[in-house]
């Protein structure tokens, strides 16, 4: 097959990663991908869709797969369907629910899919009314997309009212913010789910966790993740089916209805509060770094199961995992999250020991190549993946493994998947 894969991260790299594994006779296209990708096929640089929808047809591609959400929610999967084209990803309309909290929030209201108490407006007088009635932490949202940093947890009234002032005003996130959600604090543990959908079936994949915070311990500011682990023992086959029931099928009947039938990967960000799954957020796209632990755990074909999502026949593959567990350790650049980094040369050890060889990998994500070397040049810049019998030995190898990756200024927590050791 010819797959062209929209992204430039260590979502797009693992995603291509699984699928060159599979068969390397697959032959791949990235737009733009980053300094790694071209290891596993070729990058170009077509940022108009419609340009890039005329390539993918000329070249005959058989499969696009768009990682990231913007183009989803700019509507680059209506444009290629428009030629006649094979893509995984919701439409435009279907890309609201992550587009927009409002629309999200008001969806699940409607049909009745378990989520916290809210207020959604426009009006700050509203919005502080609201604030005042909730125990505190309150959670304040930015309405549009903010690269996963448009949440924010406040731990008094204040804190709240100040942080609802700035998103209205558009200091904080732009136009993102202007319209805002408040909405009562949930008090348990939280789960990443994907859902993997062709607008009336999907497949549930193994529930993963990540970790939002900069720091060990779950200190510091919230960044796009700095590692993951699946599965999670902390969920069981009641609450698999519990998602199933509440979440994710009156989720799609509800697309169905809505005229906007849901096709891609529905990620359901879960708190389990006193055993029930409450949802508190919808993506419309793999998880990062999520996505780079749940592909090398598929032992089915990666690239059927995107095919046959995107032409509405999952009903015909059975998606299989192994019985192992994958830990993701992200490191990131010096001045991440707050600011851009000084590019760093990045040193990687050859790997001698039979056991990290065979059991371990890098997904790459913000690198740059330059006459042969490779930059660390984005926030996020890789994840060293781990895999094994138990979550401790996954995580031991994950973290081997980070030890033979050098640039400067390198951070990385090293409590990844504490919550279940």
């Amino acid at each position: 097959m010819k797959i062209l894969i929209l992204g430039s991260g260590g979502r797009e790299y693992s995603i291509a990663r699984a699928i060159k594994n599979e068969d390397e006779e697959h032959e791949l296209f990235f737009q733009p991908g980053n300094g790694a990708t071209n290891n596993l096929g070729t990058n170009l640089n077509i940022k108009d869709y419609n340009d890039l929808a005329a390539f993918a047809k000329e070249n005959d591609i058989n499969l696009t797969i768009v990682g990231p959400e913007a183009p989803l929610v700019d509507g680059v999967v209506d444009i290629f369907k428009k030629e006649g084209l094979t893509i995984f990803g919701p439409s435009k309309e279907a890309a609201q629910l992550e587009g927009s909290k409002v629309y999200m929030k008001n969806f699940l209201a409607k049909y009745n899919i378990p989520t916290a108490r809210y207020i959604e407006s426009d009006s700050i007088e509203d919005l502080f009314q609201f604030t005042n009635s909730l125990q505190t932490p309150i959670v304040v949202k930015a309405d549009g997309l903010c690269g996963g940093k448009g949440v924010i947890i406040a731990q008094s009234h204040d804190e709240a009212k100040k942080a609802i002032s700035e998103m209205l005003s558009g200091k904080s996130f732009g136009d993102a913010g202007k319209k805002v959600i408040v909405e009562e604090f949930l008090d348990g543990y939280e789960l990443s789910m994907f859902a993997v959908c062709d607008g009336k079936d999907y497949i549930l994949l193994p529930a993963a966790q990540d970790h939002k915070r900069l720091l060990d311990g779950d200190e510091g500011p919230n960044t796009g993740g700095m590692g993951a682990y699946a599965p999670t023992p902390l969920v069981d086959e009641e609450l698999y089916q519990k998602v199933r029931e509440r979440i994710i099928r009156p989720t799609l009947d509800g697309m169905q209805k809505e005229g906007a039938p849901f096709e891609g990967v529905l990620f359901i960000g879960i708190m389990v509060v006193n055993g029930e799954p409450v949802t508190l957020e919808f993506n419309v796209r793999f998880g990062d770094p999520e996505c780079e632990i749940l592909m090398p755990l598929m032992t089915s074909s990666v690239s059927d199961m995107f095919y046959k999502a995107a032409t509405n026949r999952l009903s015909d593959i059975k998606v299989e995992f192994s019985d192992q567990y994958a830990v993701g350790v992200v490191m990131a650049s010096e001045n991440y999250p707050y600011s851009a980094s000084t590019p760093a040369e990045i040193i990687l050890d050859d790997v001698k020991h039979k056991e990290i060889a065979e059991n371990t990998h890098i997904s790459f994500a913000g690198v740059e190549m330059e006459d042969g070397k490779l930059y660390a040049t984005g926030g996020r810049v890789l994840v060293c993946v781990g895999l094994g019998d138990s979550i401790k030995e996954a995580r031991d190898r994950a973290y081997l493994r980070c030890g033979q990756v050098h640039f400067a200024g390198k951070k990385l927590r090293t409590d990844i998947a504490y919550q279940a050791l």
